[in-house]
């Protein structure tokens, strides 16, 4: 079991970096900044890899509806933003500032995320469960 729980530690963390990258890479050509330069932070690896922690309350939701699983893991992972959030704030490494955005709370989540949030414990779920 901990051997399936590290490796996807690593598979969550790496498909955490590569959608951040590429969604930040999104933002530059919104901005028709055509180097597409996408980021991250190394602090963001275990962010991401906390993702393989979704296995638990996938085994009390394996029968449940596909909005009842997302619901439930979109909350997980707010949780997991802003617990990390202000914990990196505290120490002042955070690598991201919601402060100038409409939804925020305490500037390290964006309720206006919720549906990524939604679809990304929907794919966590297919990394962690196959």
């Amino acid at each position: 079991m901990m051997m399936k729980l590290a490796k996807n530690f690593l598979y969550c963390g790496i498909t955490g970096w590569f959608t951040e990258i590429l969604f930040t890479a999104f933002q530059s050509f919104r901005r028709r900044d055509w180097r597409l330069i996408g980021q991250t932070s190394v602090w963001m690896f275990p962010i991401y890899g906390m993702g393989c922690l979704l296995v638990f309350p996938y085994r009390l939701l394996k029968n449940r509806s596909v909005l009842i699983r997302g619901f439930s893991y979109m909350v997980a992972i707010f949780t997991g933003e802003y617990i990390s959030g202000r914990l990196l704030t505290y120490f002042q490494a955070c690598p991201w500032d919601y402060s100038k955005c409409r939804f925020n709370l305490h500037k390290v989540i964006r309720l206006d995320y919720a549906p990524g949030w939604f679809l990304l414990g929907l794919i966590l779920e297919k990394i962690n469960c196959r």
